[in-house]
Order: structure tokens, then C-alpha cells, then sequence
């Protein structure tokens, strides 16, 4: 994107005003994009005015990107985006098995939150189930052991929080 960032607000909706100003563009080109665009559909309220989601003023700020910096046509950024739509997004979320009731038994499985035992390996093999390494860039490495650090830390903030 060659504009800045733009910060939208945590709101649950938006008038339409707001979204001209986030967004950079006039009402009237809003409304003719809900035309054009099926994934742009803000809902209406009592009196019929718009009323955006957080997700509609996203797919409004992709729509102009498309169209004013990437000099998309109508069409084309409605393929585009449909596309970008279907595509499965880039981190997959992982749930976690459901562990049994808990004992007064030492667990023998993976590390609990509050373990006080907890450490962290220091080679890249993967502790749970002792894989080989993994095929990582020595960036990706480093934000791992910092995204591990600042867990720990906020696991460290957790256990002595006031109760």
C-alpha cells in the first residue's frame, strides 16, 4: 500500500461520514461501490441509514487501493477481491485438545501455564514431539524466541496479578 496505514477505531459500526473520511472518498462513490462490489454491504438501521462493520471499512480501504494504486478496472478489482476473499487466511488457528480432569498427579504430557519447571529448549527441535529441526530463516528463529520471551513474561505477570 503506498498511503499510510489507516487506523480505524474499535467501533462496532460506522456512519457513512466516518467512512468517507477514513476511507478518503465521497458518499456517493461509497454507495456506487455496494453496487459493484457483492462483499460491500453495510446493513441499515430503523431510519435506513448505513451502518458499517469494521469489516466494510476494510473491504472499502482495499476497494480504493485497488482502484487508485494498484489502477485497477471495476472488474478487475472485483475479481481481485473475491479472490483475496476465498483465500484461506495466512496463519491457521489451532485448538487445543481438550485435556481430562485435571489431578494431583505430576503431569507427564506438555508444561502447564504455571509450571515453575517451565524451559524453554534451546536448539530449534520442536519439545513436544521431538521432530527435527525445522526448516526456518534465522529471522523467523529470533521472532520465535522473542514471541517466547514475551510470553513468559506475561505468564510471570499472570501468576503474581493480585487476586
Amino acid at each position: 500500500m503506498s498511503q499510510a496505514a489507516t487506523v480505524i477505531p474499535e467501533k462496532l459500526y460506522f456512519k457513512i461520514g466516518e467512512v468517507c473520511d477514513l476511507v478518503g472518498v465521497q458518499a456517493h462513490v461509497l454507495r456506487y461501490w455496494e453496487t459493484e462490489f457483492p462483499q460491500l454491504s453495510p446493513q441499515k438501521n430503523r431510519s435506513g441509514q448505513r451502518s458499517y462493520r469494521r469489516r466494510d471499512v476494510e473491504i472499502s480501504l482495499r476497494i480504493k487501493e485497488l482502484l487508485y494504486d494498484d489502477m485497477f478496472t471495476i472488474a478487475g478489482a472485483r475479481k481481485k477481491l473475491q479472490n483475496e476473499l476465498r483465500e484461506p487466511p495466512k496463519l491457521k488457528i489451532v485448538h487445543p485438545e481438550p485435556r481430562p480432569q485435571q489431578s494431583d498427579e505430576p503431569s507427564h504430557g506438555a508444561p502447564g501455564l504455571f509450571d515453575d519447571d517451565l524451559e524453554l529448549e534451546a536448539d530449534s527441535r520442536v519439545a513436544s514431539n521431538g521432530s527435527e529441526n525445522l526448516d526456518i530463516s534465522p529471522a523467523q528463529r529470533e521472532a520465535l524466541r522473542t514471541l517466547s520471551q514475551n510470553l513468559l513474561e506475561i505468564r510471570e505477570l499472570l501468576k503474581n496479578r493480585p487476586a
